[in-house]
């Protein structure tokens, strides 16, 4: 019996340590025994074994009929050998008789060693798998072991995961037992365990990070409604808040920039730029190119596209260095944006500031000479209603005490 206690000892240890059930290990035992009765009696068809998962005893029997005369004795048995067992036995019944471990030769056992073993690495693998699998489109923290090629090799804690040169940020450079953060891409089940692809430069990072980091984001409160990044330089994030005594970006920025600021040094000083989602397109694609300062947007939703006009002096911000404010600024909206300045867009009758133009036609603003070109004998009509104002009484306002010369006539006429 103390065999089985230590099989049982045995069975809890590796179920603790490796997280493989004992019914697993129960079931690789019962068929190794099997396979040792096929080793050692050339079949196992009519092989039954019985194990307690309490006490680890276990019996191995073989199933004979009962016959006149033997002829397979594998699977056979006399009638009267049958009867010295129990003397109700019949021909045609079938008789259990318990096979002793100990008859099994050296082979056998080995044999059954190795499938008990086989078994418990195939668990093992099995086990780590479902473990990360579960992990996968999720963050963990690794620490650099070496560099393999190009690739650096992250232990995971049980396992080791593949950061192959793609999934790197252009100028990271990391130490041995340095710990980062990881999005783990893809988990593969292989001959030799799980095979685990993490990345740097996925989105997902940061939107993960800042699941871990702003308790708003984890409960719901605060949604990452879309991200955009160019990996080690800058992200930019609309988030929204579905509670209105709640700000969003109040909310991920933290006190004294608290929240950002961890996730900021966890990417190694990327930027961060966190804008407010909004439904209107123009409205969404103004936060977008934040920190600029937009004067226009006129958004074409069908088209996807964007013509955007900024104030002069703040053109190049609102294009960013070689285009990223404005290239994160089109993947996070999913519009195709062209900015102009103010100038440009004037000279290319692409913007009309009707505001500072015309803030003093009222006529104008109320649309009644929208469609009509607005003259001297209009203003007339308005200034000296029922008076027939003469080109005399303009030069007599405008040049007081002057003849009316043909240089005068000139400068009347440009009026």
């Amino acid at each position: 019996m103390s065999s089985n206690n230590e099989l049982l000892e045995a069975l809890t240890i590796l179920e603790q340590e490796k997280n493989i059930s004992k019914e697993a290990l129960l079931e690789a035992i019962e068929n190794s025994l099997v396979t040792a009765c096929k080793n050692h009696f050339g079949k196992s068809e009519n092989v039954k074994v019985s194990i307690d998962p309490e006490t680890c005893e276990f019996h191995v029997f073989q199933e004979k009929t009962v016959v006149e005369n033997v002829e397979d004795p594998v699977e056979e048995i006399s009638v009267i050998n049958a009867k010295m067992i129990d003397s109700k036995y019949e021909v045609g019944d079938i008789v259990n008789i318990e096979v002793e471990s100990k008859e099994f030769g050296r082979i056998a056992t080995q044999n059954a060693k190795n499938v008990i073993l086989q078994k418990i690495r195939e668990e093992e693998r099995k086990v780590l798998f479902d473990q990360y699998y579960s992990k996968e489109k999720d963050v963990v923290t690794g620490v650099v072991q070496r560099y393999v090629g190009r690739n650096v090799s992250i232990n995971l804690g049980k396992v080791d995961a593949i950061l192959t040169e793609n999934e790197q940020v252009r100028g990271e450079v990391f130490q041995p037992t340095e710990r980062i953060k990881l999005y783990i891409l893809e988990v593969k089940a292989t001959s030799k365990g799980p095979k685990i692809l993490v990345s740097r430069t996925h989105p997902e990072l940061v939107k993960r990070l800042f699941e871990s980091e702003v308790t708003e984001v984890k409960e719901g409160i605060v949604e990452i409604k879309a991200i955009a990044r160019e990996a080690g330089s800058r992200t930019k994030i609309a988030v929204w808040s579905n509670d209105p005594d709640v700000d969003p970006v109040g909310a991920c920025v933290g006190m004294n920039g608290a929240r950002v600021n961890a996730i900021v040094n966890e990417l190694r000083g990327e930027k961060i730029d966190i804008i407010t989602w909004n439904e209107n397109p123009a409205m969404m694609i103004e936060n977008a190119l934040s920190p600029a300062k937009v004067i226009s947007v006129i958004a074409d939703a069908e088209e996807k596209a964007a013509k955007v006009v900024v104030p002069d002096y703040q053109l190049s911000l609102a294009i960013g260095k070689e285009g990223q404010n404005a290239r994160l600024a089109a993947r996070l909206t999913g519009f195709k944006i062209d900015i102009k300045s103010e100038t440009q867009a004037r000279e290319s009758g692409d913007f009309l500031d009707y505001e500072n133009d015309y803030e003093d036609d009222e006529y104008y603003e109320e649309g009644e000479y929208a469609e009509e070109e607005y003259t001297e004998e209009d203003y007339a009509e308005e200034e000296y209603a029922g008076e027939e104002y003469t080109t005399e009484e303009y030069v007599e306002e405008n040049y007081p005490g002057d003849s009316l010369t043909e240089e005068t006539e000139a400068d009347t006429d440009k009026e």
